[in-house]
C-alpha cells in the first residue's frame, strides 16, 4: 500500500515535467527545510497540482517553551498574503451592488483629506497606487512602531487621516501601503453592517472549507493550535508577537493546507454568485501606461518563464507564501514562525524543486561608449530625488562613474548611462533623471554640497508633527549630528547635499527648510511614507532647581 502511495505521489509531482527519481525529490525538500529542527521554530509546506495535495509537512517548534512540535494544523499567521482575502471581500460587495471600485474613498471614509488633484478612488487602494503613506511607516516617526505599541484600526485610521500631503497622485505610482487595506477592512464594516472577520467567514472561509482560518482581530482570544512567532537574538530565540488588533493588511491565522483550499475554490469559479477570478487576478497600469503587476491583493508576473500568481508576507516573527502557478495547476503555500531565515528564499528552494527552471537569456553585447573624463567630472556631485528628497551622488573614480560610490554607470551616449535593468539621463541645468525597469521616471535636481560641520548649530533643536502627532529632537555631539525620537534612543544623521541627510543604514532621509520669522521645518521620508513633516518649536521650560515632577513613592 505504502508503494503504492508512493508512486502515485511521484506520478502527480511530475506530470508533464521531466521525471526523476522519487526518494532523490524527498531528499530535496527535506534538504531545504534542514534548518527547522526540534530545537527551533518551524515551518509548514503543502504543495498541490490541480487541487490534490502532493505534499503536506511540518517542521520545528510551534512552541519552544513547551517543546509542542508544528504540525499541519498549526495556525500561523500569514502576514500580507492576508491583503488577498480582504480585496475579495471588497470585490464581493462589489458584486452585490453595494459599492463600486470606480467610488471615491472619500464616501466611505469622509474622515479623509481632500487631497485636491487626482480623485482616489478604491480600486487606486485595491492596487497600491493610491499614495496614502503607510501608517506603519508614519508610526516608527513617532518613535512607536508596530509592535511596540498596541494599535488597532481605529489607531491606524487616525494616523492615515491626519496626513497633511500623499506620497503621489492617486494612479500615478504603485507604492506598497499597508493603509490601502486597513481602509478596506474598515469600509467592509461600514457597507456591509458586518466587521470584516464575520463577512470573511460567511462569504469566503466556510464556503471554501477554511475550518482552520480565522482573523487576528482580537489578539486576546484563545486561538487552538496557535503557533507562536520567534526571532533570534545574541542571547537565543525571543517571542516577536504582533501586538496589535490592526487587521485587512494582515493578521490572518491559519494554515497552508486552509490556503490551497483557497486557491483552488477562487481559481475554480467558486468565488462569488459569479466568478470573480478574472476580477481577482486584473491588473491596471499606472497613469503613465507603465505596468503595475499587483492585482487585488495579488501579484500577477512571470516567474521561471510562467504565469506566476502569488503574494508573500511578515508581521512581528511570522512569515507566509503562497503561490500558483496557473498553467500547470502548481500550488505552493509555506507559513512559518520564524523570522530566522528569508521565506522568499525557502519558497525559491521549493519552487527550483517542481519547476523547470528556463536557460538564462544570452547577454547583449553593446559596443562601449567612451566619455573624457572632462564631462565625467562635470556630471559628478549631489542630486535631490524631487520625491522624497533623497540625495544621489555621482563619484569619479578611475575613470568611471559610480552611482552613491558603488554603482557603475555604464555610457551608452553623451548623456546617457546605464544603470542597472534601467538607465540614467543627464539633463543639464535641470539635473538628471533615472527610467526604472518598470518604466517608472524619478527626477533629480541639482544640489549643492552639504556644509560644514560647523553650521549644523542651525539645525538643533526640539520639532513637533502633526501628522504623527509627536516630537523629535535634533541635537549635537561630538561635532556629529544626530536626532532622537524618544529618550535613550539616538540615531546619527549622515550630511549628503546641503540641508540634506540621511540616517546611517540610509533608510530615511531628512530634509530641513528655512520658515517664516527664521523658523526651521524638517521633513522625513522612510520608505513608503515621504515627507512626513515636523516644525520647530520652542524647548519646554525646565522647573526650577529642586521643584521638579514628585515621584510616586518618594
Amino acid at each position: 500500500m505504502k508503494k503504492a502511495l508512493l508512486l502515485l505521489f511521484a506520478s502527480l509531482v511530475f506530470q508533464g515535467a521531466a521525471a526523476q527519481p522519487f526518494p532523490d525529490t524527498l531528499a530535496r525538500i527535506e534538504a531545504v527545510f534542514a534548518n527547522y529542527t526540534a530545537q527551533t521554530p518551524g515551518c509548514q509546506l503543502t504543495v498541490a497540482r490541480h487541487g490534490k495535495v502532493l505534499v503536506s509537512r511540518a517542521w520545528g517548534r510551534a512552541n519552544l517553551e513547551h517543546g509542542i512540535p508544528l504540525t499541519t494544523s498549526s495556525v500561523i499567521e500569514a502576514g500580507s498574503v492576508s491583503k488577498q482575502f480582504t480585496a475579495a471581500a471588497i470585490l464581493l460587495l462589489e458584486q452585490q451592488g453595494r459599492l463600486s471600485l470606480e467610488d471615491d474613498v472619500r464616501k466611505y471614509i469622509p474622515e479623509l483629506p481632500a487631497y485636491g488633484g487626482q480623485p482616489m478612488r478604491l480600486r487606486h487602494l485595491l492596487h497600491h497606487t493610491s499614495g496614502l503613506k503607510d501608517w506603519g511607516a508614519v508610526a516608527s516617526l513617532a518613535g512607536w512602531g508596530r509592535g511596540s505599541m498596541f494599535y488597532g484600526n481605529n489607531e491606524a485610521l487616525e494616523f492615515i487621516t491626519h496626513q497633511k500631503t500623499l506620497n503621489n497622485q492617486p494612479g500615478d505610482e504603485f507604492i506598497y501601503s499597508n493603509s490601502n487595506y486597513n481602509l478596506f477592512a474598515i469600509i467592509v464594516e461600514r457597507v456591509s453592517g458586518q466587521s470584516l472577520a464575520d463577512f470573511t467567514r460567511q462569504h469566503i472561509f466556510g464556503p471554501a472549507g477554511m475550518s482552520h482560518t480565522q482573523w487576528r482581530d482580537n489578539p486576546h482570544r484563545l486561538v487552538p493550535n496557535r503557533a507562536i512567532a520567534y526571532s533570534k537574538g545574541k542571547e537565543g530565540y525571543e517571542t516577536t508577537m504582533p501586538n496589535e488588533s490592526a487587521y485587512g493588511n494582515g493578521g490572518l491565522l491559519t494554515t497552508t493546507e486552509d490556503l490551497l483550499k483557497w486557491q483552488q475554490f477562487y481559481l475554480s469559479g467558486k468565488l462569488g454568485t459569479a466568478p470573480l477570478l478574472a476580477r481577482q487576478t486584473q491588473t491596471e497600469p499606472l497613469t503613465n501606461g507603465a505596468p503595475n503587476s499587483y492585482a487585488a491583493g495579488l501579484f500577477v508576473e512571470k516567474v521561471s518563464g510562467q504565469d506566476n500568481i502569488s503574494h508573500d508576507g511578515i508581521t512581528a516573527g511570522y512569515q507566509a507564501s503562497l503561490e500558483i502557478f496557473p498553467q500547470s495547476g502548481l500550488a505552493i503555500a509555506l507559513l512559518s514562525n520564524t523570522s530566522q531565515y528569508s521565506i522568499s528564499g525557502v519558497a525559491a528552494a521549493v519552487r527550483n524543486i517542481f519547476v523547470p527552471t528556463p536557460p538564462p537569456a544570452a547577454a547583449k553585447t553593446t559596443t562601449p561608449f567612451k566619455l573624457s573624463e572632462a564631462s565625467l567630472t562635470a556630471y559628478a556631485g549631489w542630486y535631490r530625488n524631487s520625491r522624497d528628497g533623497a540625495g544621489l551622488q555621482l563619484v569619479l573614480k578611475d575613470g568611471e562613474l559610480l552611482s552613491n560610490g558603488k554603482y557603475k554607470l555604464l555610457p551608452e551616449t553623451a548623456t546617457r548611462f546605464g544603470l542597472g535593468r534601467g538607465f540614467l539621463e543627464m539633463q543639464g541645468a535641470k539635473g538628471l533623471r533615472i527610467i526604472t525597469a518598470a518604466q517608472d521616471t524619478i527626477s533629480f535636481s541639482k544640489a549643492a554640497p552639504a556644509q560644514a560641520s560647523a553650521q549644523f548649530g542651525a539645525y538643533v533643536g526640539r520639532y513637533f508633527s502633526e501628522e504623527t502627532n509627536s516630537f523629535l529632537h535634533i541635537f549635537q555631539k561630538d561635532g556629529k549630528l544626530f536626532l532622537s525620537l524618544k529618550p535613550h534612543q539616538e540615531t546619527e544623521l549622515m550630511p549628503t547635499y546641503q540641508d540634506g541627510f540621511a540616517n546611517a543604514s540610509g533608510f530615511a532621509t531628512l530634509t530641513f527648510a528655512k520658515q517664516r520669522k527664521n523658523g526651521m521645518s524638517l521633513k522625513v521620508s522612510v520608505p513608503r511614507a515621504r515627507n512626513v513633516e515636523f516644525i520647530k518649536v520652542a524647548e519646554p521650560k525646565q522647573p526650577p532647581a529642586g521643584k521638579g515632577l514628585a515621584v510616586a513613592g518618594s
